[in-house]
């Protein structure tokens, strides 16, 4: 049977529970981490970390827990569960409410086999559409990867409805932000622009790691504002988080990106994104 770690031990994932008023449930305060791991290591995980932390106490989300004390969670939770490349969900809730200055948050660490997204979506691209709802990035939970998610599930399912793989997102200002689940690229004339952290987008572990590579490979980058007159004007869009790496968008609503074919510098991200991950 499954196994998952929750807050001290690792427990049959049908045993385990948490307490009916955990603020997580009832009032969404709470955040989560979406890692991957490739021969048993899990990618970036010192930058999911970093994350988690820093939003945890920007949102005063409660815990004694450190890096090393989830390293090794982590570790025993693949080791119990026999996988070695596997999908895993971190969740940090605040637990129950209890008296002034006492905390007993709620860690939950789940792991199963890593389903990759599929390989046409690489070879011919995906088709992307817009949504009319609105980013504040005066929000405080602008930035922050939190449980409050049912916005972007929403909008997300809307697009599946629609035959689109993502939904992008657009500021209260009209600004290009993000997708429901991904970061985006655009690249024009070869260089390769990204929407600002200013727009209140999360700094999400794939993007810093594209910015690195195109850094390293001598690819031209910056972040920015960006409009809608910027995304559909790219010669290529890409999206990314660390479960689809880099993946290529050929259409926006009805509009072909480009050669309606993923774009040489898509591509060559995508190679260079899969090499990092084996090596690191």
């Amino acid at each position: 049977m499954a196994k998952v770690f929750l807050n001290d031990r690792l427990v049959k994932a049908a045993e385990a529970a948490i307490a009916y008023n955990d603020s997580g449930f009832l009032y969404g305060m709470g955040l989560f981490e979406t890692m991957r791991s490739r021969g048993g290591k899990v990618f970036g995980l010192g930058d999911h970390l970093q994350r988690l932390f820093a939003s945890a106490e920007a949102l005063s989300i409660n815990h004694a827990w450190d890096r090393a004390y989830i390293t090794e969670a982590v570790t025993a939770l693949l080791e119990a569960n026999g996988l070695s490349d596997a999908r895993l969900r971190l969740t940090l809730t605040n637990g129950p409410p209890r008296a002034e200055n006492e905390t007993h948050p709620t860690l939950l660490i789940t792991a199963t086999d890593f389903a990759p997204y599929p390989a046409e979506y690489y070879d011919s691209g995906v088709r992307v559409v817009l949504t009319e709802a609105r980013q504040n990035p005066t929000d405080p939970l602008s930035g922050h990867k939190s449980t409050c998610y049912a916005s972007r599930l929403l909008v997300l399912s809307a697009a599946h409805r629609k035959l689109a793989a993502e939904a992008l997102w657009f500021t209260m200002d009209n600004r290009l932000a993000e997708g429901c689940m991904s970061n985006v690229f655009l690249v024009k004339n070869g260089a390769i622009v990204t929407p600002d952290l200013s727009a209140g987008i999360l700094p999400g572990i794939a993007r810093k790691t594209v910015c690195e590579l195109a850094a390293a490979a001598g690819i031209a980058l910056e972040e920015k504002d960006l409009t809608i007159h910027d995304l559909l004007g790219a010669d290529e869009v890409f999206v990314t988080n660390v479960v689809m790496l880099t993946l290529p968008v050929v259409a926006v609503e009805a509009h072909t990106v480009g050669s309606g074919k993923p774009g040489p510098v898509t591509k060559r991200l995508l190679s260079l994104f899969n090499e990092y991950i084996a090596t690191h």
